[in-house]
């Protein structure tokens, strides 16, 4: 896959801003206080009763006259599973941005994210079908690939998220914690597979919209087209009910995701979203 110039450049932005702002918040590298046989030494200290005795330090034991014992950390190495809409309704924007350079963006920070914390990441890109599968893996090449990857996508295909939650449903790993990213533009249906998912894994759902979505500047009647049939009809713009009927359908989706058990954020694309995602990691994956 070549990439332009303007895209990797977006990505080499992208990462420098997120580890500049991660930097700032002394997020640590969320390893757990667990005692025992875990990857990394912590210190040596003074034996105390109960301790595992495996973990005596005979050495230090012998020079400083008194049992001591060597102490671990055990790393929590998760896997963050990135699930991103790359289908046709994505390629919209009423701003400089389209949805889909927005999804790109935030899946790139939860990725950087996750590497700084030294967990796995992994990505589905789907549609009406798993368009791109990207194993959970460590390591900065291998969230670059992902970044690139999401970057370089092309929005096509309409919306279905069925097979995205059956792969992850096959996937099985009891430690994922998985980021639905979406505007869930799409009709009812998948509740029951939603359902699954978030009783499985630690979901959250972000929910991302374009302000124009809910109120349309009135300019009468505009002929518009649905990216994802091709079907072609007239809108009337300045219509209270179009607008009551948008604002009524982002509560619907609002209520439908939290009654499943997904936890919500909403991003606005207008809107600055790095702080306030960032803020959100540090409050659920680094406490």
């Amino acid at each position: 896959m070549k990439l332009s110039k303007e895209i990797l450049q977006k990505v080499r932005n992208i990462e420098i801003h997120t580890r500049r702002l991660l930097s700032g918040t002394l997020i640590g590298d969320y390893s757990s206080a667990k005692k025992g046989s875990g990857l990394e030494f912590d210190q040596i200290r003074d034996y105390q009763e109960g301790d595992d005795i495996r973990f005596i330090d005979w050495k230090g034991t012998a020079r400083q006259d008194k049992l001591l014992i060597r102490e671990y950390i055990e790393e929590r190495n998760r896997v963050i599973m990135l699930v991103v809409d790359g289908s046709a309704s994505t390629f919209f924007g009423s701003s400089e941005e389209l949805k889909s350079e927005l999804f790109a963006q935030i899946a790139s920070v939860l990725a950087l994210v996750a590497d700084y914390g030294k967990d796995q990441v992994g990505l589905i890109l789907f549609s009406d079908q798993v368009q791109t599968v990207i194993p959970p893996k460590g390591g900065r090449q291998h969230i670059r690939l992902i970044m690139e990857t999401l970057f370089g996508h092309q929005p096509a295909g309409t919306t279905s998220f069925e097979p995205a939650f059956h792969r992850l449903i096959q996937m099985n790993r009891k430690d994922a914690i998985v980021f639905l990213i979406s505007d869930f533009i799409v009709g009812s249906g998948y509740e029951k597979l939603l359902r699954i998912v978030c009783k499985k894994y630690d979901t959250i759902a972000i929910l991302c919209f374009d302000r124009c979505e809910q109120e349309l500047p009135d300019v009468g009647f505009l002929s518009v087209r649905d990216p994802e049939t091709g079907l072609v009809g007239l809108l009337k713009t300045g219509s209270k009910d179009l607008a009551l009927h948008m604002k009524e359908w982002h509560k619907e989706v609002k209520f439908m995701l939290k009654k499943c058990g997904a936890d919500l954020i909403e991003l606005e694309v207008q809107k600055p979203f790095m702080g306030e995602l960032i803020r959100f990691c540090r409050q659920r994956m680094f406490s």
